[in-house]
């Protein structure tokens, strides 16, 4: 069977899960879905009710970095997984204390009891850290860690693009504008139409 996809265009973690199947060239039928319109095949199979998740023969993936995983230790032509353990704490910290923060920085108003502004002086250690590690990429050359990330800090910088702009993290701004203007960011943001039950198969990439 062709494995199937549910995501949610704008959705970082959806976003990171479409980079990894466009690197690899691993095909899955895509559907895209609703995210205030849940289709019921699609509460019937994903565990948590959250995009992206992969059914495949063997089963159902549920973690966009797993997704990424499972299709990159299948193919893996630009060498993505080449990376040091180091790619692997970055992602961490993206995915637990930065996510943490830019939530309650960019839905401040979901969490009325957080003070958004120490949730923000977290999210730009974070990202102060960042600038002063990253070269051109994290490492040599892009990897796991790069794109993992990225669509969480395009979703920081876009709470208020002109403030972002402003900070004082040249390397950071460089890496992102680099990715924002790439072809490999424009394939994985082409718009679908919204997927429905019986419509014919959507294939990506």
């Amino acid at each position: 069977m062709t494995p199937c996809l549910y995501s949610f265009r704008r959705c970082p973690y959806a976003i990171r899960a479409r980079l990894a199947l466009a690197s690899t060239g691993v095909q899955v039928e895509l559907r895209e879905i609703l995210l205030r319109d849940k289709p019921a095949a699609f509460l019937a199979t994903s565990p948590s009710g959250t995009v992206p998740c992969l059914v495949t023969g063997d089963g159902v993936i549920d973690e966009s970095l797993d997704i990424m995983l499972w299709a990159l230790r299948q193919h893996d032509p630009e060498g993505w997984l080449d990376m040091p353990q180091k790619g692997y704490d970055w992602i961490a910290r993206n995915d637990g204390p930065f996510k943490h923060a830019l939530d309650r920085v960019k839905y401040a108003s979901r969490y009325p009891k957080d003070d958004s502004a120490a949730h923000l002086a977290d999210a730009c250690a974070h990202l102060s850290a960042l600038d002063a590690t990253l070269d051109e990429w994290l490492f040599d050359r892009p990897t796991l860690a790069d794109y993992a990330m990225l669509p969480f800090i395009r979703q920081f910088a876009f709470i208020d693009k002109p403030w972002f702009d402003a900070q004082d993290w040249p390397r950071l701004h460089g890496w992102l504008a680099c990715f924002l203007t790439s072809g490999r960011f424009a394939k994985v943001m082409t718009k679908a139409p919204v997927w429905a039950e019986g419509d014919a198969p959507r294939l990506f990439p």
